[in-house]
């Protein structure tokens, strides 16, 4: 059985995002002092005392046309109230009661999910007088707590401990071979990420629209994929940096960042209708850097205009523009049809395959026996650089150490030349490779 659920409901500003954090034990969610900060519910496995559950942060409730972000926005935090096993509603202890707060528990009482009220902000003794005008809500004993300092945890577990109390729950374990797999969707403002993230979940998780920087944080969905499972993140787009002037937009820049860090594949997300950009090189690069298997998904392609060209020169641009990763993966994808999403995921497993493979030892040298053989290493000054051997001393990315003489005198493009053999001959494919030179430890080497 899954973990039991709690979803934090209020209007915006009031702390939700903070408490998220708390309660998941680490800064996963943005928190700024503005409104309307959370877009997208966040998920997280929490922990309170002995409590084990799911949270959900969720969206500022605001009474707006539906049609609206905001609308829009709503009616994803009521999809997550309508699948908890209890609701948290957060007032601010400071403020009291709002007509907005009124709103929201009218709502709250029209579904099943149980309510618990906490007012927030509530440390020290101004908030007391917000707490106790919160009985008029209709849900029972407010709880005094604070977010921030961490305040009132005894009375918020014995709240939730009738709700989410794990006696006789089991949680799935992860498979053994590997776990899920870590998949990343990132790519420049309105490319589509969260478009394409809801057509492969077969339902509006993520809140789309026309306008650009919807998304915020980057949010982390488990999915199975043909029977697979799959840890999916849509993140926010990423612009040029010198245009970023925003505080928030650079912390959802980093919080993207942080996903590309710790996922194992990223797809980049390209608009097919305005082609490859140098903004998308860059977050390519960024990916590569990072040691990240990278995919590229050219999406709209259901309304791209002269395809085949647009397919090639995307192609081309990639080969001269990345040239540390040569023959990058490209698939076509439309977020809105669905099409080429089953391309996509395949292209994705086997990329992590690959950036997981060690390779026995008696087969690399082998391989660097025949590399070396067909193209040796030049002689500076008419002195011979020798390699011996090379090792794997890890995977996730494929990382190897060469050992020999001189080998600080090897040319930058000798090792290009070393990786991309071993990427066809050993069919390791387009993924990022380290590769390190050493020399002998003993100090009587004469060739040292």
């Amino acid at each position: 059985m899954p973990l039991p659920t709690v979803a934090i409901v209020g209007r915006p500003n009031v702390g939700k995002s903070t408490l998220f954090n708390r309660l998941v034990g680490k800064r996963v969610a943005l928190v700024d002092d503005r409104p309307g900060v959370t877009r997208d519910r966040r998920e997280g496995e929490g922990k309170l005392l002995d409590l084990e559950f799911r949270v959900m942060d969720t969206a500022g409730f605001e009474d707006e046309d539906a049609a609206s972000l905001p609308g829009r926005m709503r009616r994803q935090t009521e999809a997550a109230v309508r699948e908890a096993d209890v609701a948290l509603f957060l007032i601010d202890a400071r403020e009291g009661v709002t007509p907005l707060d009124e709103e929201i528990a009218r709502w709250l009482r029209g579904e099943d999910t149980p309510v618990i009220v906490a007012a927030n902000k509530a440390e020290g003794r101004g908030g007391e007088s917000g707490r106790m005008e919160a009985y008029a809500l209709g849900f029972g004993e407010p709880l005094a707590i604070s977010a921030e300092h961490g305040e009132g945890v005894v009375d918020l577990f014995e709240a939730l401990r009738p709700f989410v109390d794990r006696e006789d729950v089991e949680v799935d374990e992860e498979p053994a071979e590997g776990g899920p797999l870590k998949l990343a969707v990132v790519g420049r403002p309105n490319a589509g990420k969260s478009t394409l993230v809801n057509k492969m979940l077969g339902e509006d998780r993520m809140i789309t629209g026309p306008e650009a920087g919807i998304t915020r944080d980057s949010i982390s969905i488990d999915w199975d994929w043909q029977d697979r499972p799959v840890r999916l993140v849509d993140t926010a787009g990423l612009r040029k940096r010198a245009k970023v002037e925003d505080k928030l937009e650079r912390l959802s820049a980093m919080d993207t960042r942080r996903a590309i860090d710790m996922a194992e594949v990223v797809v980049l997300l390209l608009d097919a209708t305005r082609g490859l950009e140098a903004q998308d090189l860059r977050i390519a690069d960024q990916v590569v850097e990072e040691g990240r298997a990278l995919l590229i998904a050219l999406n709209k392609w259901d309304v791209a205009e002269n395809a085949s060209s647009l397919f090639n020169g995307v192609k081309a641009a990639l080969e001269e523009g990345l040239s540390q990763l040569k023959g990058v993966v490209v698939v076509t994808v439309s977020a809105v049809t669905g099409k080429g999403i089953d391309q996509l995921m395949g292209a994705a497993f086997e990329l992590r395959d690959a950036w997981s493979r060690r390779v026995t030892t008696g087969e690399l040298n082998r391989w660097f026996e025949r590399a070396v053989e067909a193209n040796p290493p030049p002689a500076p000054g008419g002195k011979r650089i020798k390699l011996r051997y090379i090792t794997q001393v890890k995977s996730r990315p494929p990382s190897f150490v060469v050992f020999g003489t001189r080998v600080d005198q090897l040319p930058e493009s000798y090792r290009r030349y070393l990786m991309n053999s071993m990427r066809r001959d050993l069919k390791l494919g387009a993924i990022p490779l380290r590769m390190t030179m050493r020399a002998p430890k003993n100090p009587f080497d004469p060739e040292r």
